[in-house]
């Protein structure tokens, strides 16, 4: 295999086929933008979960210097597990249905844009998150937003971005059971019934979410959001509210910030890696300052 400057990891299924969609226009961009700067650059695309890691540490021991996730925020914090102890920078061509990282950190959806973000852009030292033996670069909890996603990639995905999330949140509130949750943040423990305890390391997730409104992506700590069971009548009404960040208000919500979160609960909850559902209950997450960089757009 010749050996490149940069290699871009395709994930055909993201967005619902978007990136499939848009691969020639994709490749066409790329080869326009690195005939400018000498760049050599390759791509190749994932045909199962967890191949983008694997592809992903393969080009960094083989000299790339940036690896690009071309996808969403799954593929995203796949390529970041790839890369994270190597020299490799991550790149983002957001791609997916929810994109959160990207919109975060002033990555544009634009296509044409991202890719000149690619070459033009500077590099930017990170967080990660970690739990239970993965890294994430977004957002990671357990309880019912971890369902909410179980649903989106079950059955919601011919729906926009925005649209998939509301319609699996109002599904799930029917049925799911809130858990008894025993949670450890550094050397504070609380005992309770919870919806959810999401840890993050940015500010939004679910295309847009902002549940954790004052996350940011290089202090050394997560943001925990701690939703407390109110009814199902009480969080419809709360639930808006959390585009605009405005739910960590609400007396049933505990906001902490803390650089490890252990989570144990009865019964076992579902556990959320940057958009995608990986185990159960229990949990540890802990932080990796500054562990990879990223080439964000320059300020």
């Amino acid at each position: 295999m010749t050996p490149a400057d940069m290699v871009v990891i395709l994930n055909p299924a993201a967005g619902r086929y978007r990136a499939m969609r848009h691969q020639q226009t994709l490749e066409s961009l790329l080869q326009q933008a690195s005939s400018h700067t000498g760049m050599k650059w390759r791509m190749v695309s994932t045909t199962r979960v967890g191949q983008a890691t694997e592809l992903a540490r393969q080009a960094a021991e083989e000299g790339a210097s940036l690896v690009v996730a071309a996808g969403g925020d799954g593929t995203c914090g796949e390529v970041a597990n790839g890369i994270v102890g190597t020299p490799a920078r991550l790149g983002i061509l957001p791609l997916g249905t929810g994109n959160d990282f990207a919109r975060c950190t002033g990555i544009s959806e634009n296509l044409q844009t991202a890719v000149e973000n690619l070459f033009t852009g500077k590099p930017r030292r990170v967080d990660l998150g970690w739990v239970n033996g993965r890294y994430f670069i977004n957002i990671a909890g357990c309880g019912f937003d971890a369902a909410v996603a179980e649903r989106v990639n079950r059955g919601f995905r011919f729906l926009s971005g925005t649209a998939a999330y509301i319609a699996a949140v109002v599904h799930t509130i029917i049925t799911f059971k809130p858990p008894h949750m025993r949670i450890t943040m550094d050397d504070e423990e609380v005992h309770l019934r919870a919806l959810l305890c999401t840890v993050a390391n940015t500010q939004s997730y679910g295309a847009g979410m902002r549940i954790a409104p004052y996350a940011q992506i290089d202090d050394g700590l997560l943001d925990v959001c701690i939703a407390q069971v109110v009814s199902k009548l009480e969080f419809l009404r709360v639930f808006p509210r959390v585009y605009s960040g405005t739910h960590i208000f609400h007396p049933r919500f505990l906001m902490r910030k803390a650089q490890r979160v252990q989570v144990e609960s009865t019964p076992p909850a579902p556990v959320l890696v940057d958009g995608d559902v990986m185990g159960t209950t229990p949990a540890e997450f802990r932080v990796y300052p500054a562990a990879i960089e990223v080439i964000l757009p320059a300020k």
